[in-house]
């Protein structure tokens, strides 16, 4: 039996197709050009396409298993659930969602997916990881190579910050184990910082100073809708952000038993920064 990697490209997709390669694990992954790295197999896909959510069914009968990175929407049910609806017809069994943190059952982004496997009584893993590290790369790279600073509405908040390995490496056992089913783990770092102990950590392996901005939440939003992000996301987007400052990730990290379930990553912030400072080299 096959396991299908949607987003199979991206941060997340990758690794966890490295590793199902790696214990032989029959995997497709899926992109929108139809093709991936390393000789991985591979087919064309696009959620906003739907006349390509057959084809990876037509080129492997066997797929059970799918993980699902959604598009960028605030609700991705509409685009995903003509997707979810073919594949249980094609026999799929177990689901394992990439998620967040502060998006839960019915929640936004994915929280009405996670909610509309539950209805269905599907068998399924709904992992709420912290901020990546590899945002860094993305969200900040051009703040941090052209005017030394990060800039968010975070305040003081602490945060979890997660590897992407980590992730990848908490769906893989959601995959191969039952430890998961039918739960909704948090995917944690193994420290809490702030944006200030980032930055301070950021100042001493690429030996310049880098500061943490502070900013209202409206500047956040701005900065979204900027960089093409639609308005709802941007909105809820920087209020994700600005909900770290009330510990909402940090009381995830601290919770112990009760219904909190977590799954807590090896990797720490400053392993990536030194492995991939050459990002953010000066402009």
């Amino acid at each position: 039996m096959t396991i299908l990697v949607t987003g199979g490209t991206g941060k997340t997709g990758l690794k966890l197709a490295r590793l199902l390669r790696a214990a032989n694990i029959p995997l497709l992954i899926t992109s929108r050009a139809g093709i991936a790295p390393e000789s991985l197999p591979a087919v064309k896909f696009d959620w906003n396409d739907p006349s390509t959510f057959s084809a990876p069914f037509e080129k492997d009968p066997s797929i059970d298993k799918v993980y699902l990175v959604g598009p960028a929407e605030l609700d991705m049910l509409p685009t995903m659930k003509p997707f979810i609806d073919l594949a249980i017809k094609k026999g799929v069994k177990k689901w394992v969602l990439l998620g967040a943190a502060q998006s839960g059952k019915g929640g936004p982004m994915i929280g009405t997916v996670h909610q509309y496997l539950h209805d269905k009584g599907a068998v399924y893993t709904v992992l709420r990881p912290s901020w990546f590290h590899e945002n860094f790369s993305v969200r900040f790279t051009e703040s941090i190579k052209k005017r030394n600073e990060i800039v968010t509405a975070a305040e003081d908040g602490r945060i979890p910050y997660i590897a992407a390995q980590d992730i990848a490496q908490a769906a893989f056992e959601a995959f191969t184990t039952d430890d998961y089913n039918h739960a909704e783990p948090f995917i944690l770092g193994p420290e809490l910082l702030t944006y200030d102990d980032a930055a301070a950590l950021f100042s001493e392996v690429l030996g310049r100073k880098i500061t943490h901005r502070r900013v209202p939440v409206e500047e956040k939003i701005a900065f979204w809708q900027s960089v093409g992000l639609p308005d709802d996301y941007s909105v809820v987007l920087a209020g994700m952000e600005k909900q770290l400052a009330s510990g909402v990730e940090e009381k995830a990290f601290l919770a112990e038993g009760g219904k909190t379930i977590k799954y807590i990553g090896k990797a720490k912030l400053r392993e990536y920064i030194e492995k991939n400072k050459d990002n953010w080299a000066p402009a």
